[in-house]
């Protein structure tokens, strides 16, 4: 028996987690021209991946976790492609579906996608392949790294010393390799990224950088923000690359937290952080939920527009290094990561591994250190500009 793998994950910074519920009504499985398609449509994101495994051709999708309901999964089928969908036992904290193939098929597309409701949509698409190809994609399904990071101790605030603590969050890994296209994935492309553009930053001088993970490990969207308040971090800097499964798009994109979403995101990291993570310098331990969140709201009227302040800040860089931008380079989201009471945060969106170009632009050294160079630019422009501005707000 051998597995043909592709790896694919939650939407980039999306909050993922608890148990998941399939939606049959507004979920299919069908035949496409080439290939086949299967479209989940799920109560929430949770952790996922997709492998095929030969002898016989067959698709596993894995979800931590998905509830399947009353209805049986087979209902949703229609074509000959796939032959039939069934859930299978699998360890404790996952839950897996076996497609069972008509013929060896490759996985062309796969992604997860989470809308304003927070209800997402898995999407993967199958082509045909020859089964010397398919054979030729055999390997064994990696083991989930899961890591969640040991509660914090009460840290005082950093002084500032000219010196800008830096936190790079290159996104999804391990059992979260993000989104996928011609044999990349977001995961391993934002990790290049990230040591490439902490590389500028030390070699530049005048920055402490740390990273969320060096390697191909899973951290939780709450251990990102967790680590960055561990490691005194002043900016939160989270990398990503979009995917289209239509179209061409291309550019970097910039984003910050939307405002509508402040107050959800208190509620949130109350409820799911420990509390010594929350704001530094400040032990909430014996706080209840409501005198946490009204101070993580007051500690977020100060940084939400130095986060603002920040995504504006790295755009110009971008734009000033002779990087390609997004037409709306600058937008705001809920991203779970960009909810940290008192870090400024962005998450940069480097262009879109679907379309061709970018991918190749993502690949090329060159390319990697002209958008380094220009996000470091954006940060040191940001540095001088927020330290006169709080001069300011002292006066």
């Amino acid at each position: 028996m051998g597995a043909s793998l592709l790896w694919a994950g939650a939407a980039p910074a999306q909050d993922a987690g608890g148990v998941a519920r399939l939606d049959p009504d507004a979920s299919a499985v069908r035949d496409i021209w080439g290939g086949a398609r299967i479209d989940l449509a799920l109560s929430e994101g949770v952790p996922w991946r997709v492998f095929t495994l030969t002898e016989p051709p067959r698709l596993l999708l894995e979800f931590r976790e998905l509830d399947w309901g009353e209805g049986d999964p087979q209902s949703i089928v229609s074509g000959a492609k796939v032959r039939a969908l069934r859930p299978a036992v699998q360890r404790p904290g996952w839950s897996r579906l076996v497609a069972e193939l008509g013929g060896p098929m490759r996985i062309s597309f796969a992604d997860l996608r989470i809308d304003g409701s927070g209800a997402a949509k898995l999407s993967v698409r199958l082509g045909d392949t020859d089964a010397e190809t398919f054979a030729a994609l055999s390997g064994t399904a990696r083991n989930p790294l899961w890591d969640m990071p040991e509660p914090a101790g009460i840290r005082a605030m950093p002084e500032r010393d000219g010196v800008l603590r830096v936190m790079l969050d290159p996104g999804h890994g391990g059992v979260d390799p993000g989104a996928q296209h011609g044999g990349a994935t977001e995961a391993e492309l934002m990790m290049t990224f990230a040591r490439d553009l902490k590389d500028v930053l030390l070699r530049s001088g005048g920055f402490d950088v740390e990273m969320t993970r060096s390697g191909d490990g899973f951290m939780s969207l709450e251990g990102r923000v967790a680590a960055a308040h561990r490691a005194g971090a002043e900016v939160f800097v989270s990398l990503h690359a979009d995917a289209l499964e239509d179209g061409v798009a291309r550019g970097a994109t910039v984003y910050s937290l939307a405002d509508s979403e402040a107050g959800a995101a208190s509620a949130a990291l109350v409820e799911r952080h420990e509390r010594a993570d929350l704001l530094a310098g400040l032990d909430l331990s014996g706080a209840d939920d409501r005198v946490a969140g009204v101070l993580m709201d007051l500690a977020r009227l100060d940084t939400q527009p130095r986060s603002r302040a920040l995504a504006e800040a790295i755009v110009a860089g971008i734009a000033g290094s002779g990087g390609s931008l997004h037409k709306r380079p600058l937008r705001q989201a809920g991203f779970s990561v960009l909810k940290a009471a008192d870090i400024p945060s962005v998450l940069v969106e480097l262009g879109f591994l679907s379309t061709d170009a970018e991918l190749r632009n993502m690949r090329d050294a060159e390319w990697r250190a002209r958008m380094a160079r220009g996000i470091r630019d954006g940060l040191r422009a940001w540095q001088v500009s927020d330290a006169a501005a709080a001069e300011l707000r002292r006066k």
